[in-house]
């Protein structure tokens, strides 16, 4: 009965070496308070700001990545006037009528606006105090805000946004965007409407903002609460506040914190120390070339190049060293092996898997691998020759991270060829079948799972090194 209306502003640090309008280092692990301040960052009298061309030059290259346009004119900053204690001027330099940035699409998501602007300092409470502690060490950081149009209709349509905005930002370097870290920060703005009675010029409902989600999780349950909470409320036949309200994480539910400022609360005016911003003068088409393939892209061409799921592509996107190493394989893989479509579905399987689980297993990441993506291909070869079992390519595998030597060298020196030769497997397996009787008569009279139990025996005792095809025809063969 009533359809939700949802708009995001999402706010991001972005990675530059120093501050928005100074040169104090920029740095999100600095855990000493007050260390990365200046009169400038502490809105002193008489301090003059100058811009950040790197952070400018991110949001320039955040919007050509989502096909967005430079305002014409120039872009200005402004003064935004509110007073809290984590605000040291008593007024943040941001942008109002002229972002850098109008325009763009993510995920068939219409955007309004992206603006830069500096972050605010960080407020500590310790609970067992009745005062509050203030760190400056953020405040003044570069905060790239991004505001969509109100396109989205549910908490899972929100989050699918915000994640690929995250990988986005990671592809273009500009931003860690770690929301544990609170580099970024979501808000939500949510109203409803009666689709049953249409109203004129294609007004909304009342909004209500929920500010500073702080989790992927916490954007879609907020605002799934919020939709259930309203549509109560308009089906009580009361009305919604036009109000701000937090996540109350540990009840799951949105809470009142004040009324909805307006712009005009804000009292905006041109920041009389600093010049307009003309796009022209920074090189678009140097940012442009410096757009990587994105995550869309990639997606749509692991399908199509490599034959792989949706799923699978997935994997390898979310993290672009590992995509990078995925492709080098591969690449490395076709020198060898011409013809053999299973080949790179085989690889792409051992490196989601037992490479990725290596890397998870020890805490280290792509860029700390001692296995080259060219060894890493040998050891894929090696399994399709059949010149090693899979059961040893697992060992291989982790000795090849502790050496850093080729597979083939572990191979030879730890005698770990799979054995073929069906003269010694059938003495193996006359063995096993002596010390089975019982398995083997149960596999004569129909069941099938014991031949997986007594091939499994046979491994054992070929140290892994047995070929599984030639042990399971030579099993039936004598068993029968």
């Amino acid at each position: 009965m009533y359809k939700p209306t949802i708009g995001l502003e999402i706010h991001v640090q972005l990675k530059t070496k120093t501050k928005m309008f100074c040169g104090c280092l920029n740095d999100s692990e600095e855990k000493n308070p007050n260390i990365n301040v200046c009169p400038i960052c502490m809105g002193h009298p008489g301090t003059l700001p100058t811009i950040n061309k790197k952070a400018v030059e991110a949001v320039l290259k955040l919007g050509l990545a989502l096909n967005g346009n430079p305002p014409a004119g120039g872009s200005k900053f402004d003064r935004k006037n509110y007073f809290y204690p984590d605000l040291p001027k008593g007024y943040q330099i941001s942008q109002y009528d002229k972002p850098l940035v109008f325009s763009g699409e993510l995920n068939g998501i219409k955007l309004r606006r992206i603006h830069l602007e500096e972050d605010t300092g960080s407020l500590i409470h310790p609970s067992d105090k009745n005062y509050s502690l203030v760190d400056f060490n953020r405040a003044g950081v570069p905060l790239m805000e991004l505001v969509t149009e109100p396109d989205i209709e549910s908490g899972e349509q929100a989050v699918e946004f915000a994640k690929e905005l995250k990988l986005i930002l990671r592809y273009l370097e500009i931003s860690d965007a770690d929301m544990e870290k609170g580099q970024m920060r979501v808000e939500a703005n949510i109203s409803l409407t009666n689709d049953q009675q249409p109203t004129t010029n294609n007004k909304l409902g009342t909004k209500v903002e929920v500010k500073n989600l702080n989790s992927f999780r916490a954007v879609g349950e907020a605002i799934d609460y919020e939709i259930k909470r309203q549509t109560e409320i308009l089906e009580s036949g009361k009305k919604v506040i036009h109000e701000t309200r937090g996540w109350d994480e540990i009840k799951k539910k949105t809470e009142h914190q004040r009324l909805k400022e307006e712009s005009h609360d804000y009292r905006y005016f041109p920041e009389p120390d600093l010049p307009i911003l003309d796009s022209t003068n920074f090189n678009l088409e140097k940012l442009k070339v410096e757009v990587p393939e994105l995550p869309a892209q990639k997606r749509e061409r692991f399908k199509k190049e490599y034959d792989l799921k949706l799923e699978q592509a997935e994997i390898l996107v979310q993290e672009r060293d590992l995509s990078k190493y995925f492709e080098e394989s591969v690449s490395e893989l076709l020198e060898e092996i011409k013809g053999e479509p299973k080949a790179i579905g085989l690889l792409f399987n051992y490196l989601s898997s037992d490479l990725k689980g290596l890397m998870n297993e020890q805490g280290i990441a792509v860029k700390d691998l001692k296995i080259t993506p060219e060894n890493f291909a040998d050891l894929v070869v090696l399994i399709v020759n059949g010149e090693i079992s899979s059961r040893v390519a697992k060992d291989v595998l982790r000795e090849m991270n502790a050496t850093g030597l080729d597979p083939r060298e572990i191979v030879k020196e730890k005698g770990l060829e799979q054995v073929s030769d069906e003269g010694e497997i059938k003495k193996v397996i006359i063995e096993i079948i002596g010390k089975n009787q019982k398995a083997a008569e149960d596999y004569k009279k129909g069941k099938e799972a014991v031949l997986q139990f007594l091939i499994g025996q046979a491994m054992v005792k070929l140290k892994g090194r047995g070929n599984p095809e030639i042990l399971k025809k030579i099993f039936k063969e004598t068993i029968k």
